[in-house]
């Protein structure tokens, strides 16, 4: 089996590899506790730098693919920035706080109290009103998105993440002083969309001046095929190896809160993605606006929860739990916009 064959299988039942690897976290974190107690001393800003490096790990691999003179051309194409804008800030919020208070506070009332439906409802709409900044990479690549287009989708967001955030969160909850942790969100940024893209344009323009650009296309950049793949796994070890015992006490709870949250990323996925095919857009655009929409930024969700409400709310309990459905379900969007693939044609 030749390395690309290789590859397309390990790629091909990633669903398991994930599930193992978010057992294996949780049994970490219960059997061999010095691990992840370790690992918590190694932050700053609230951000994991181990937790940061895998997610780098990631990036940087797709940074290298991204042709600066395509990033500069996406302004000619400003359709998959309209889609992407219009979903993430004018929808997404607002149906994520509806979903979510339906389930809620109507639906599950009889299983859920009053305090844990305003805690949780809480989370949901910290997880909505973030839209995924790194990870959106991952499923971009694995629709084999435009590299480019899709930094600048990210780019677009993050600029948006600074000013809307605040006030969105506020707004649906009713909160008059939302106390946001800027150092966690500008440092965020800077970890997973600043350094990498640097990394990679100046390693792209490295190898092209002394190899060419068939080396780098035919050989240096295959040489990163893997690593996308393994900073995901290990990163969702690392994860859940700090929030297994969370999950293990509160299991029904675990259920309640992340059917709302499954219902919100099919629909804004389908929202963004339909929006786009009837645009006519590209595949390569559409599928990662669909991407962006679907994921979550739950870094700068997880740390906002813990901020406002504690570590053991019901707040930061739901965070988790976004974290916990959305691999598996981002993996299966990936699957049905590979399956729907239509012509790059604008």
């Amino acid at each position: 089996m030749d390395k690309k064959q290789g590859i397309g299988f390990f790629e091909k039942y990633l669903t398991i590899w994930v599930a193992l690897c978010i057992i294996i976290g949780i049994a970490v974190g219960q059997w061999l506790p010095i691990i992840p107690q370790t690992l918590s001393k190694f932050e700053y800003a609230n951000v994991s730098i181990p937790v940061a490096f895998l997610i780098w790990l990631m990036i940087y691999p797709m940074m290298l693919k991204v042709d600066f003179q395509s990033v500069l051309n996406v302004g000619k194409r400003p359709k998959g920035i309209v889609v992407t804008c219009v979903t993430n800030w004018l929808i997404k919020p607002f149906t994520m706080f509806g979903i979510a208070y339906l389930f809620f506070f109507i639906l599950f009332k009889g299983w859920i109290s009053e305090q844990l439906a305003e805690e949780y409802l809480a989370g949901a709409v910290l997880l909505g009103a973030a839209p995924c900044t790194a990870m959106v990479f991952v499923w971009s690549y694995l629709t084999r998105g435009n590299a480019a287009y899709t930094l600048v989708q990210v780019a677009v967001n993050d600029l948006i993440l600074l000013v809307a955030f605040a006030p969105i969160v506020a707004f649906l909850l009713g909160v008059g002083g939302v106390s946001i942790p800027w150092d966690t969100l500008l440092l965020s940024v800077g970890l997973f969309v600043v350094i990498p893209l640097g990394a990679g344009i100046l390693t792209r323009q490295a190898v092209i001046r002394h190899k060419g650009i068939d080396y780098f296309n035919q050989v240096f950049v295959k040489r990163f095929d893997r690593y996308t793949i393994g900073g995901l796994l290990l990163t969702l070890v690392i994860l859940f190896s700090f929030q297994g015992e969370t999950i293990l006490q509160n299991p029904l709870h675990i259920l309640l809160i992340a059917i709302p949250l499954i219902v919100q990323t099919f629909f804004v996925f389908f929202v963004a993605y339909g929006w786009a095919y009837k645009w006519h857009l590209p595949h390569e655009i559409a599928a990662p606006a669909g991407m962006i929409g679907a994921s979550n930024f739950f870094e700068l969700a997880v740390a906002v929860a813990i901020s406002l409400f504690g570590l053991q709310s019901g707040a930061a309990l739901a965070t988790v739990v976004g974290v916990l459905v959305e691999v598996p379900l981002m993996l299966t969007l990936v699957k049905i916009a590979n399956r729907t693939r239509w012509d790059n044609v604008a």
